[in-house]
């Protein structure tokens, strides 16, 4: 899985989001996303699985694997639920 193009990644007033940049996105939404959720972004721009995602987050975050597995799925489910895959 990758994230469309048409997206931005950037700090805005200390915080992490993400801008839609046009073509078939709605220019009006702007998501805001914490460290775990930015990092797995980054992730995202090149394709990746889930399970890569919490092999990521297992070398960079002291988290057990249990927990690397539910964020990853929740993280995962929320971008497809809003159609943020290719």
């Amino acid at each position: 899985m990758k994230i469309k193009d048409g997206f931005l990644l950037r700090q805005v007033a200390g915080q992490t989001v993400v801008l839609p940049t046009g073509g078939d996105l709605d220019l009006n939404m702007m998501i805001t996303l914490n460290d775990t959720g930015a990092f797995l972004w980054e992730k995202l721009q090149n394709d990746c699985t889930e399970a890569d995602l919490v092999a990521a987050l297992l070398a960079d975050y002291d988290v057990d694997e249990s927990t690397a597995r539910e964020c990853v799925e929740s993280f995962v489910k929320k971008l497809s639920d809003h159609d943020f895959f290719v």
